[in-house]
């Protein structure tokens, strides 16, 4: 792709995801959702493969019906309320037709059929952005409502993310296709604690964020797609896949690392509301999401293929490590002894 043209697509995803998450007005958060939808399509189909353009054509379909949802559950909020502020969402059908808009672009069940296949047919940096940066917006728009959605549609929602991530996970080969039920699961974690603690949804984001950026890159360095290309890529790098393997079982929320604090701070908080049933719940539906993590780690470290493979084995990296994968894989393991801190933020 000409830099020029990728330097102004990622400049029109900071412009949208910066105006919806800045803005108070419907429209203004609308226009903002549109801009980063047509800034990412051309980096979803940038390599010109059948598969890429189908899964920009996905991502384009699902994503315009959620933005008309959502432009149409602000107006009927306007007409009935005479208000366009976002934190005003007073009416009850505006209320659940934002709450299927933001379900429809974050990908949560029972929407989430379109995000595996658009992950799949997109290149591993244009899917670390899906994953992280396009689901800030939406995020931030439930932040700013939360007070005004429906408890139990939301919990519902979230169980179900968190059970469907992880039994679909199970079968899967293809590692971005993992990492997009991984996504959905923890979609499901964030949604369930949304109402009762919103700044607890960003916090847990953020580190999902962190660790989700992690894997990308470092899959990105040693250009692993699926599971036997993983089983070879020890011989290019094998401290980088000593560390993937670490933020894949943070990922997990293994204690003692970071992936384990915003899994252990929603339970708490599930159970101050009296939500004991639900924690349970989704606390074991986690155990699915924890399989699928151990076998990549397994994959990743410790075992080599069983069979002759036909993949060309390379013995030098073909790029250096960046210091970026090393801080962000830093800050996936080690950020547990910080959680007072951020227990004070939030």
């Amino acid at each position: 792709m000409n830099p020029y043209a990728k330097l102004t697509f990622s400049l029109s995803l900071v412009l949208g995801t910066t105006i919806t998450i800045s803005s108070n007005h419907w429209v203004a958060a609308w226009t903002g959702l549109e801009i980063n939808t047509l800034a990412i399509i051309p980096l979803i189909s940038k390599s010109h493969h059948p598969r890429a353009i189908e899964a920009a054509i996905k991502y384009f379909l699902v994503q315009a019906a959620a933005s008309t949802l959502l432009l149409f559950s602000s107006m009927i909020n306007a007409w009935h309320t005479g208000q366009w502020d976002i934190t005003q969402l007073s009416h009850p059908t505006s209320s659940l037709l934002l709450t299927t808009a933001i379900a429809m672009k974050l990908g949560l069940v029972p929407f989430h059929f379109w995000f595996p296949e658009v992950l799949q047919g997109s290149p591993l940096i244009t899917a670390m952005l899906l994953s992280t940066v396009m689901k800030f917006p939406p995020i931030t728009i439930l932040f700013l409502t939360s007070h005004s959605l429906n408890p139990a549609l939301l919990t519902t929602m979230a169980i179900a993310s968190a059970a469907l991530g992880g039994w679909m996970g199970l079968n899967q080969t293809q590692i971005r296709k993992i990492l997009a039920f991984s996504s959905i699961s923890h979609l499901g974690w964030m949604s369930i604690i949304l109402i009762y603690s919103p700044k607890l949804t960003l916090a847990t984001f953020y580190i999902y964020c962190t660790m989700t950026s992690a894997i990308f890159l470092t899959l990105n360095t040693t250009k692993s797609f699926k599971l036997s290309t993983m089983m070879t890529s020890w011989t290019k790098t094998p401290v980088l896949n000593t560390t993937l393997m670490v933020t894949l079982l943070s990922l997990a929320g293994l204690p003692p690392l970071t992936g384990f604090l915003p899994k252990w701070l929603i339970i708490q908080e599930l159970c101050k509301q009296e939500m004991t049933a639900p924690a349970t719940i989704i606390a074991i539906l986690s155990l699915l999401s924890l399989f699928f993590y151990l076998r990549l780690a397994y994959y990743s470290t410790i075992t080599l293929p069983p069979n002759p493979t036909n993949l060309m084995k390379q013995w030098h990296a073909n790029k250096p490590t960046s210091t970026l994968i090393a801080a962000l894989s830093s800050m996936s393991a080690l950020l547990l002894p910080l959680s007072p801190m951020i227990l004070a933020l939030i």
